[in-house]
């Protein structure tokens, strides 16, 4: 039986690209809970690029874990732009990977801290200085299509700045 979470991505592009610059990546996801770094470890040759992965759920585990300022917490929220991005470069620098990747989000069926189901932050940085971006795709449907879909996202995402980077060198 095939992996069905790497047949509905682009995970094998990833892979590839990263093994063919030397470069690994990280995750700390809340609302995919490790679905990102799941489907990357599908892959084989996965073990090269992949570094780890911190699931961090629960909102106390944002700071205990991947390192969110308890303040940003409080102030904005587990579901905000600056939670991802300190979540992106929390698991960059505790994975010590070239990449971070930083998701969260809500996936429903209620909303979350006064956000809907669909509400989704995907920040991406080139290791703990790197510059971070921020994605927030238009997601909907059910707490799957959704968690599937940001998990999508953060891969094209890291794609499109490889691609980038790549045309750069």
């Amino acid at each position: 039986m095939s992996d069905p979470l790497v047949a509905s991505t682009k995970a094998w592009q990833l892979v590839s690209l990263l093994a063919a610059h030397g470069q690994t990546v990280a995750t700390a996801e809340s609302l995919t809970a490790g679905l990102l770094s799941a489907t990357l470890a599908g892959i084989p040759g996965a073990s090269s690029v992949l570094r780890g992965g911190l699931v961090v759920y629960a909102t106390d585990l944002k700071a205990s874990l991947a390192g969110v300022t308890p303040a940003v917490l409080e102030d904005l929220g587990a579901v905000s732009v600056r939670t991802a991005t300190e979540l992106a470069i929390g698991a960059a620098r505790t994975c010590q990977a070239t990449w971070g990747i930083g998701i969260t989000g809500v996936a429903g069926p209620e909303p979350q801290e006064g956000k809907e189901p669909g509400t989704v932050y995907i920040a991406i940085t080139r290791g703990v200085m790197g510059p971070v971006e921020v994605l927030t795709p238009q997601l909907s449907g059910d707490r799957w299509d959704i968690r599937i879909g940001s998990v999508n996202a953060a891969i094209d995402g890291l794609l499109q700045r490889l691609a980038w980077i790549s045309g750069k060198n």
